[in-house]
This record gives C-alpha cells, sequence and structure tokens, in this order.
C-alpha cells in the first residue's frame, strides 16, 4: 500500500520537470481573464483568474518571502478552495489534519501536534473555546478551524520558520489568517450564496448560506464591509470502543501479596476454576492482555455556526489609516452520546466461561451471567454553545521610504464546554461473548438488549456525597443510589493585548531595514464547573421508567467493523433522558471546586529584525525578548482520604527567554532560490496542564491531572529550501527540516488510593500526570511541484516524510513518536480549468500516527487513512457560479490501536459529505 502511494506522488513528481522545460519551449494558448495574478510578470505572461490565479498569487508570495512560507489565496470574494479551512491547509507540505470526527479541525505541522502550533488572525491570537466532548486538543492554544467561516478568508500563510516580527508560541509553524478590507475591493462589491450538503451516514440535509457587501468612497477615504454566514451539518458517528488493555492475570485468584495463586501444576487458578482456555495454557493467559473496556458507541451532533464580521477603514491623509473590525461566531454544537459497554474482567472475570489466547491478546471470550452486572448503557445528553467575540482596532502610519508605524489593540473572548451534559446509565446482567481482530468487533448478548425490562438502575445505595460534603434532602443526610447527574463545564478563554510595530528604513552595507515592536497580552482561562447528582432509593427495571424507549436505529453500525447483538441496543430520546434525571432524587446545584480551575497568564515581548538585501542575498536576523508570567488557581485533591473535600491552591510561574532567528534566501538565477533558517523558539503547555486539578473516572477507574511547574517547550529549529520557478505558475520545491526540542512533556502514570464516590470505599486509580523531561528530535524532507500542464489541466502534487527520536516511553517501554506524526504523507491535486468550467480532484493520504496516551497507558496509534474529495464548478453567467463538492468519497473508517494492529482501540465511521451551492458575485 505504501508503496502504491510512493509510486503515485514520485510519478507526478517526475513529470514536472519535463512539463515545464515543453513550457518554456512552446508557449501556451492564449487564455482570456479580467484580473492579474499578482507578481512578477513579462509582456508574454498570460492573465489568468479562477483557480489558476489563485495558485499563482500563491506561488509569488511564497517566492518574495524572507522566510519559509507556504500560502493559500481564495479565488476570488468569498471563493475560498474548500468549504473547511483546515481541509485547505491539509494540502500544503508538511501540514496534516486529523479526521476523528469526520471534518479537520485542528492542524499539525511539521511533526509536531497542534498544541504546539498558533493561529494568529490578522496577525494576533484569538480567543477558543471548544464544546466540551472533543478529545483532539482541549483546552490548548490552538483553534478549531470548523468554527471559521471560509468565506470570510482572503489568505492563509503558513510560516513554517519564524521572524521576531511574528508573536511567538509555535514549535511547528504558525498560520495567519488574512481577512479581507473594504478599502482593499472595488467599491460595492457583493458577494451572496446559498446551498445544501447532506451527510450519508447521518442521512441528514442542510442550508448553508453567506452574504458579504463591500462598500467605499469615490475618495477611498472610507470604506466599510459587513459579511455573514450560516452554516449546519448533521453529524452520526458510530464505532466500537477499547478502554485500553489489562493484564490476563487479573482472570486469577490472587495471593496476599498480589501474585497469581498456582495449583500443585504451577498453572493458574482461575477465578472460575471450571473456565476453559484456548490458544494456549492458563500460564499463557496470565502473560496475556484482554479489554479492559469494549464499547460500542452511537454519537450523533448538530453543528451548527452563525458568523457575523464587520470592518470600517479611514484613511484621513494618504499616509495614514484607521481600521477597525470586529467578528462575532455562534455555534450550536449540541450532541448526544450512547455507549452500550462491557468491562469484561472487572465484571465478569468470575463467571468466565472460555477465554482463547491469540499473540499474547484474549481476543475472544464468554461469560455467564453476571453477579452485579455485565455491561452498562451511557447516555449523554451534551448542551453545547460556542461563542467567540472579538474587536480589533489598527493604525498604520506610513511615510517616505516604507517607513511605518502601526499601532494594535485588541480584545477577544470566546466561551464553550458542557452547559449542561445529561448523563444517566443502567445495567445489565446478560450473559455475553466478544471476539475481535485489528478492524472488527463481535458482541453478542444472550437475550434481547432491546428489551427495557433487562436492563435496570444501580441497585448500590450509599451516603450520597459530592467532594466530600453530604447531600442534604429534606434536612436529612440522603441514602440513596446514583444513577446519573447533570455536569456544567463552561470554558472562557479570554485575551486582551495592545502594542506597537514600526519598520525603519535603514542604510547600512545590506541591511535595508530596522523593524522593532513590542506587545503585552493579558490571557485568562477559567473553567467553571458546577454539578447536581441524581439518586434513586429504589431500583428501576428500565420498563420502569416511566418514558418512551426505543431501539438503536437499523445499520446504525454498519460498515464500521462492529457486529452482534450489541448493535441493537435499548435507545431513549434525549427529552427521556432529561424527562428521567428531573423526576428522580436530585441534590442541590453546587459548586464543584475540585473541578473549577483558573490560569492567569500575562505575557510581554520585545523584538528587533533587520532586513537585509543586497546581490541577490536577502533576509532577516533578529529576536525576541519575552517575559512570560503565569497564576494557576485549582484544587486539590486528597488520596487516601474518605470523602476528601478538595484544598483550593494557588501557584505562580514565571520566565523570561530570548528568541533569536535567521532567515536568508539566495536567488541563485531569477528562477532558482536557495534558503535556509534557524531559530529558537518555544511553545507553552496547554492552559488545563498548568491547571493541576484532578479529575477520576470512577468507572474505568482512571483519572488524570495537570502541574502548574511546567516549563514551556522549547525548540531549535532549521530549514533548507531549493525553489525553482521554471514559468509562471509553476514550482518545484525541496525542503529539508529539523526540531531539536526539549522541556518536552511527557505524560506519567502512577496508581494512586483515592475515594470512589460509586463504590463508597477508597480505590487505586491509575492518574496521568504530564512532566517536562523529554526531548525530542523531528527531522523531515518534503518536496512539492505544481504546475500548468496543457489545455486547462493542471496538477499540484507533493510527499513529506518526517521521522521523530524521543525520550519518551510507552507501558512497554518501547520509545514513543511524537504525536500526530505520520512519517509518509502524499497530496495530488489534479484539476482542469478552461472557460466557465473548472474541476478539482485532491486526494490525501497519511501513514499511521501516535495520537496520545489512552486509557491504562494504552499507546494510541492511528491507522494509516486515505481521504478523496473532489469539487466542481460551472461560471452560469460571469456573476454567476455553480459549485459541487463531495467529501470523504472513500467513506474511509478511522482505525485506533494500542501499538500493534491486533490490539484495536477504536474504529469509527463518519460517513461522505455532498454538497452543491450558487453563488453571485458583482
Amino acid at each position: 500500500m505504501r508503496l502504491r502511494h510512493m509510486i503515485l506522488v514520485s510519478t507526478a513528481l517526475a513529470g514536472f520537470a519535463n512539463v515545464a522545460h515543453a513550457q518554456d519551449a512552446t508557449p501556451a494558448p492564449q487564455q482570456t481573464g479580467t484580473t492579474a495574478a499578482s507578481g512578477d510578470t513579462d509582456d508574454s505572461e498570460i492573465l489568468v483568474t479562477g483557480y489558476r490565479g489563485s495558485l499563482r498569487e500563491a506561488i509569488n508570495v511564497k517566492r518574495n518571502a524572507n522566510a519559509v512560507v507556504d500560502v493559500i489565496t481564495a479565488e476570488d470574494v468569498g471563493k475560498f478552495p474548500d468549504r473547511n479551512v483546515a481541509e485547505s491547509l491539509s494540502h500544503i507540505p508538511g501540514v496534516s489534519i486529523d479526521r476523528r470526527f469526520g471534518e479537520g479541525e485542528k492542524v499539525a505541522i511539521l511533526g509536531t501536534d497542534p498544541a504546539l502550533n498558533r493561529m494568529l488572525l490578522d496577525g494576533h491570537a484569538l480567543a477558543s473555546a471548544d464544546w466540551g466532548g472533543n478529545d483532539n486538543d482541549p483546552s490548548s492554544r490552538t483553534f478549531n478551524y470548523s468554527l471559521l467561516a471560509p468565506e470570510l478568508v482572503d489568505r492563509l500563510e503558513v510560516y513554517k520558520s519564524p521572524e521576531p516580527r511574528i508573536e511567538e508560541g509555535s514549535i511547528g509553524g504558525t498560520v495567519i489568517v488574512r481577512t479581507r478590507r473594504p478599502l482593499e475591493l472595488k467599491a460595492n462589491s457583493i458577494f451572496a450564496s446559498g446551498g445544501y450538503s447532506y451527510n450519508d451516514r447521518s442521512e441528514k440535509g442542510n442550508v448553508r448560506a453567506s452574504g458579504l457587501y463591500s462598500w467605499k468612497n469615490e475618495s477611498e477615504t472610507f470604506g466599510i464591509l459587513g459579511a455573514v454566514t450560516y452554516d449546519k451539518q448533521n453529524l452520526t458517528r458510530a464505532g466500537v470502543e477499547f478502554f485500553g488493555y489489562q493484564s490476563g492475570a487479573d482472570f486469577f485468584q490472587k495471593n496476599s501479596d498480589g501474585t497469581v495463586r498456582r495449583d500443585s501444576a504451577g498453572q493458574g487458578i482461575l477465578l472460575n476454576p471450571n473456565a476453559t482456555v484456548t490458544g494456549g495454557t492458563k500460564n499463557d493467559l496470565i502473560a496475556a492482555v484482554a479489554p479492559f473496556g469494549i464499547n460500542y458507541a452511537y454519537f450523533q451532533q448538530t453543528r451548527e455556526r452563525k458568523s457575523y464580521t464587520g470592518t470600517a477603514q479611514f484613511r484621513p491623509s494618504s499616509d495614514l489609516t484607521f481600521t477597525l473590525n470586529a467578528l462575532h461566531i455562534d455555534g450550536n454544537y449540541n450532541n448526544y452520546s450512547q455507549s452500550m459497554y462491557t468491562i469484561p474482567v472487572a465484571w465478569t472475570g468470575s463467571v468466565l466461561q472460555t477465554a482463547n489466547v491469540s499473540n499474547g491478546v484474549v481476543n475472544s471470550a464468554s461469560f455467564a451471567a453476571a453477579p452485579n452486572q455485565s455491561a452498562q448503557l451511557d447516555t449523554l445528553v451534551r448542551k453545547t454553545k460556542l461563542k467567540t467575540d472579538n474587536v480589533n482596532f489598527f493604525a498604520d502610519w506610513e511615510g517616505d521610504n516604507d517607513a511605518k508605524v502601526s499601532f494594535a489593540g485588541g480584545w477577544s473572548k470566546a466561551t464553550g464546554g458542557r452547559n449542561p451534559e445529561y448523563l444517566f446509565n443502567v445495567q445489565t446482567k446478560l450473559p455475553f461473548s466478544y471476539a475481535f481482530t485489528g478492524t472488527s468487533a463481535d458482541v453478542n448478548f444472550t437475550g434481547d438488549l432491546t428489551n427495557p425490562a433487562n436492563y435496570f438502575t444501580n441497585p448500590n445505595n450509599n451516603s450520597a456525597n459530592i467532594e466530600g460534603r453530604p447531600v442534604i434532602i429534606g434536612g436529612q443526610p440522603l441514602v440513596a443510589a446514583q444513577i446519573g447527574g447533570l455536569d456544567y463545564s463552561v470554558t472562557t478563554d479570554r485575551d486582551i493585548f495592545g502594542g506597537y510595530d514600526a519598520v525603519i528604513p535603514f542604510e547600512f552595507g545590506p541591511f535595508t531595514q530596522l523593524l522593532v515592536g513590542s506587545r503585552v497580552t493579558d490571557h485568562v482561562n477559567r473553567i467553571n464547573a458546577r454539578g447536581i447528582n441524581t439518586y434513586l432509593r429504589t431500583s428501576l427495571l428500565g420498563s420502569q421508567l416511566g418514558v418512551t424507549t426505543l431501539t438503536t436505529p437499523d445499520g446504525t453500525f454498519d460498515g464500521s467493523g462492529g457486529t452482534g447483538s450489541a448493535t441493537k441496543y435499548l435507545n431513549l430520546p434525549e427529552q427521556a433522558v432529561i424527562d428521567i434525571l428531573a423526576n428522580a432524587i436530585n441534590s442541590p446545584l453546587v459548586t464543584k471546586i475540585g473541578a473549577s480551575t483558573r490560569v492567569k497568564e500575562t505575557v510581554a515581548a520585545s523584538y528587533a529584525q533587520l532586513n537585509f538585501d543586497q546581490s541577490g542575498i536577502r533576509g532577516n536576523i533578529g529576536g525576541r525578548l519575552v517575559y512570560t508570567r503565569d497564576i494557576s488557581n485549582y484544587a486539590t485533591t486528597l488520596s487516601n482520604t474518605v470523602n476528601p473535600q478538595p484544598v483550593p491552591t494557588r501557584v505562580t510561574t514565571d520566565y523570561l527567554k530570548f528568541l533569536p532567528s535567521l532567515n536568508i534566501a539566495y536567488s541563485i538565477t531569477p528562477e532558482i532560490i536557495i534558503r535556509g533558517a534557524a531559530a529558537k523558539v518555544i511553545s507553552r503547555p496547554r492552559y488545563q496542564d498548568l491547571a493541576a486539578a484532578t479529575s477520576l473516572n470512577d468507572v474505568t477507574l482512571d483519572g488524570g491531572g495537570g502541574n502548574p511547574n511546567l516549563k514551556p517547550y522549547a525548540s531549535t529549529n532549521y530549514e533548507i529550501t531549493a525553489e525553482w520557478y521554471p514559468r509562471p505558475g509553476s514550482l518545484i520545491a525541496v525542503e529539508l527540516f529539523r526540531r531539536e526540542i526539549s522541556n518536552y512533556i511527557i505524560n506519567t502514570r502512577t496508581n494512586t488510593v483515592f475515594f470512589n464516590s460509586l463504590q463508597n470505599r477508597l480505590t487505586t486509580y491509575n492518574v496521568n500526570q504530564p512532566i517536562n523531561g523529554g526531548k525530542a528530535k523531528v527531522n523531515g524532507a518534503l518536496i512539492s511541484a505544481q504546475s500548468e500542464i496543457w489545455g486547462g489541466f493542471g496538477l499540484q502534487a507533493n510527499y513529506t516524510y518526517q521521522d521523530s527520536t524521543t525520550s519518551s516511553v510507552d507501558t512497554t517501554g518501547a520509545a514513543l513518536n511524537l504525536p500526530y506524526l505520520s512519517k509518509h504523507t502524499v497530496n495530488v491535486i489534479p484539476y482542469f480549468e478552461s472557460g466557465p468550467f473548472q474541476a478539482r480532484l485532491s486526494y490525501n493520504y497519511r501513514t499511521s500516527y501516535f495520537r496520545t496516551i489512552g486509557r491504562l497507558g494504552s499507546n494510541e496509534m492511528v491507522a494509516p487513512y486515505n481521504q478523496l474529495d473532489f469539487s466542481a464548478g460551472f461560471n452560469i453567467t460571469p456573476q454567476i457560479t455553480l459549485t459541487v463538492n463531495a467529501q470523504n468519497l472513500l467513506d474511509e473508517t478511522y482505525l485506533q490501536y494500542n501499538t500493534t494492529r491486533d490490539r484495536p482501540t477504536a474504529f469509527y465511521k463518519n460517513g461522505r459529505t455532498l454538497a452543491a451551492n450558487v453563488s453571485f458575485r458583482l
């Protein structure tokens, strides 16, 4: 499979040189157009628009840059190449995205995970919050690109090598999103579009629409721009999840010291001595691993986004411009998750009937009726409103000889999270069996999982407590069984900045300009947690809940790899879950001190940058001096304490960093450019890693916490590129890069005893905590090319190889790769554009990559992934265009596994998305 992809891209790239030479020898046919591509031109250059025009403009921006930069430009107002900004970024060499929920949300650049890269909107950071159920990158410093309407974007710039003038905080690279401004557009520019999209997994369709109007007066001294977008998607994801793996020794009786009890022949004694072992001996079972939990997950989400932007510009004189812009995003990300799962060893190990061992894995087993429970159905109804507000002011003065002074200030705020999350669960005791491979799972229950009478609510009455405080109902401490509750966990992210930048003409030897500037940023990331626990004094059967019950829809798990009777289970409507909780015993709403955190970060930075240009050599040299102060407020959960009450804690840290950088470009000929870059960079820890509150899962007995004393990641970055521009619209480039990372944050896991409120006793948890101490090196090579071939046909292609070495190891002692780093990534994009018609096919392939450390220390890997998208457009008139898009045409399965493919941890199906759109431009 990998060889096939390598041959595909190498064949595509090998043809570019011949194409370029052929084009130089034979002039291309005359084309017509209305707008010239930017950059250097000669008398014979053809004026082009549309997709080819945007590619030419991107090439010229890259060619004239002093740093290592890749660019994507919009074809026209409101006409960005993709419906998702992250999907567009994935076409850039060295940039990759994770499609855990079907569409790209966060981007990884040059082998570094999304948390180590930044997105800047018009050069400044934007507050960000997520929807509370996304484990891709919670409370980090990146941005969820699915929130950003592509209609608002003029250009994307990906800086792989930094310049001192660009805000620090990225190790892999920095994405700068440029938006449109009214004084740069023609007066009375109008864009409007309307469309319809359909997802074949959810079998639902939705409308989307956008509009933009830009005006400026005749003297071009005042202009205003307004835009609005509306987009809605219905996502349905179904698949199977494995909650890590535990030792097969847990199927056996134990001695007081925790070792396996053995018979006279030295064989282990099973909890159920009558159980049989196949595929090996009982001692082979002891040495094997078994799935801790197997979950049939059914996830539904509505993603509805409304965004509004406005920009006003005033130019009182030819050398002074004031700009005020504002952005408001409303996102509705409500979702409903249903999980039917079993925890075979812990819940049913004593009634094991058969177990098969294959290659050290208990890949099949059967169990009799459980003494307490064999499986549990969790239902989680999340209400999530995402809101982002952003206001910025810029004052730009431009004098003689390119002297410039700019003042900027801004405020942004984002809110998100679970508000609230309704949780309700029921259990069953039915006998069952499981069997799985690396791509499939088959779980079958003896009995009807769709029959409500086979389920019951928690029967274990205990003294009810929340964070160590007794629940008082009717003036008396409550003794009852918890069946769920309401969890409010609202994230607020707020950013305020102010600063200036100046460009000073500076003629001294090769130096032409001195750039200086300073910026102060005040950032607060806060989680406010509250909660209500719900109880019953008497266990109820599912048939006694007093609500309408359904079953999982037919075909929910088709194609996902999940089979067996576990694909069809009790299904409660969202409102039924809410009603059940409302009609039970509810504790008063309380603030959860242990789950509430606040991190306040103050950053003061100044920079100096010298630009130089002489005899074909150009670039810049300089550095940033950055001071960072963090104040972390959180609560500590005491271990080895019954009903502990969280202890409020506050920790303050600070550090001063000098970050020098050098970018140099040498034009060997007008068509051939060699670049080199070196820089010291940092990336700060996730906010929730700085807040050391400990969260515990009382069912899976694992947890996580933070570390307020974390230092920032630090790296020395190197880039070398060679670029050949044989003719307009053509480029062949080779890039080598290296990242030498220190202070890498790694996860340590320890077994710690905490109080379990469900079991009402002290229990051992496997707890994850981040620490500094890791080192990593990333080396990579990229080759990319694009060219207008013949007769309207063109081709873009790139290949990325990257590898890393780290000091981090998994639970087996094997070295871990860096998160989100695929060794091989391929993009091939053939396109056709002639007259009113254009079409593009986008193929992306990436090899397996490490994603995270999961439950029980699982080394979570994502299997190789293929993505095939198609788009086409037809200009009905010069002003009206019809476009169609198809995403994920291969309906690829997202596969995840623990170190080796025979130990799966997840496989999901997200479905294909089809869309049609009509747009109007004037």
